[in-house]
């Protein structure tokens, strides 16, 4: 059993062994705090040149990262918060995803870039967003959103061998999730959903955190009778649309819950493909379940009103079945923000 950030930290200290093309570069990735301890003693086994520290200026240093890739190198840049990976946004959208499409695939740009988000204690607007929705818009852009600290070290490794930019959210709260992880050298596809819960009432299709808080909802809803089937889809683009289906339409109902924004966001794309695929199964609208339409607030209350939880994945699911509400007042939200001790 190893936690989410050592499964990261394994996956790129074993590429980085087996390929001397392979270099991690971020601001924060070699000092003493080793992002979250994610890239913990790879400056000491590898040195400076292979893992090493930027300046304050992402739009260029990801252009270092496009300029390595296209010269034989597989760079992994690290983005301690995606907020300020926006500020890359030119070279995301304008140079590293359409790269190879406009050299007519000759070359490919084999890129990593890995986004830390998620909350902890009041870290307001600027330290709060997702985004991942925003890049998956972007053709070109893989985008990967890993859960378990299997899927975490899998999704690293596929991502550093594929030949096309590859973005990875990583929650922050995941970090000190647990799991079994081989200690051997393996790939999870990119592009390849998984079921994390079978059920037979109700689908809910949860990205990043929002799997735990969907575990925890298929708990409280066990015990009333309901059996909730969870589908991760890992991958955002691409997109495994069809493990999705053909889970709605053996429930009938879909509910998805995402670590983002609701408009125009991820769940709104999977709202859309359910309707147009399972229209003849679904007994109920697609439910949508993610950040309020609101810059992130800074006081505790009212973060946890922003950001959804376990709580209002069984209140939909309530919705969805026309159940009666349950009495949660015994069970326990937001607990894992207990554990927090600080951005690094």
């Amino acid at each position: 059993m190893i936690t989410y950030c050592d499964a990261l930290n394994e996956a790129v200290m074993q590429e980085m062994e087996q390929d001397p093309t392979v270099f991690v570069y971020g601001i924060g990735a070699p000092d003493h705090k080793k992002i979250f301890g994610s890239t913990a003693n790879l400056l000491e086994k590898f040195g400076p040149e292979r893992c090493f520290d930027t300046p304050i200026a992402e739009d260029s240093m990801t252009g270092l990262g496009l300029g390595a890739a296209i010269n034989g190198l597989r760079p992994i840049h690290v983005h301690i918060r995606v907020d300020f990976l926006l500020l890359a946004m030119n070279q995301l959208a304008n140079l590293v995803s359409s790269f190879c499409y406009g050299i007519g695939g000759k070359v490919g740009v084999p890129l990593v870039i890995r986004a830390v988000v998620g909350r902890g204690w009041g870290q307001g607007y600027q330290h709060s967003k997702s985004m991942h929705a925003t890049f998956a818009h972007i053709p070109g852009l893989k985008v990967v959103c890993p859960t378990t600290p299997e899927d975490a070290k899998g999704l690293m490794i596929a991502a550093i061998r594929d030949n096309n930019p590859v973005l990875i959210f990583e929650h922050r709260w995941l970090y000190w999730q647990t799991g079994a992880v081989s200690a051997e050298s393996f790939e999870v596809p990119i592009g390849k959903g998984k079921i994390v819960r079978k059920g037979k009432d109700v689908t809910i299709v949860a990205t990043s955190w929002m799997n735990v808080e969907a575990l925890q909802a298929a708990e409280i809803l066990g015990r009333h009778g309901v059996e909730v089937e969870i589908v991760d889809p890992r991958t955002i683009a691409p997109l495994d649309e069809d493990i999705i289906v053909e889970s709605v339409n053996r429930t009938g109902h879909c509910i998805v819950a995402d670590n983002d924004w609701v408009y125009c966001g991820f769940s709104a794309e999977v709202a859309a493909m359910v309707s147009d695929r399972c229209f003849g199964r679904l007994k109920a609208p697609v439910r949508r379940i993610g950040f309020a339409h609101t810059p992130c607030p800074t006081a505790r209350h009212l973060e946890n009103e922003f950001y959804p939880n376990a709580e209002n994945i069984v209140r939909e699911v309530e919705r969805t079945l026309s159940m009666e509400r349950i009495d949660l007042s015994g069970e326990k939200f937001y607990s894992h923000e207990n554990r927090f001790r600080g951005p690094f």
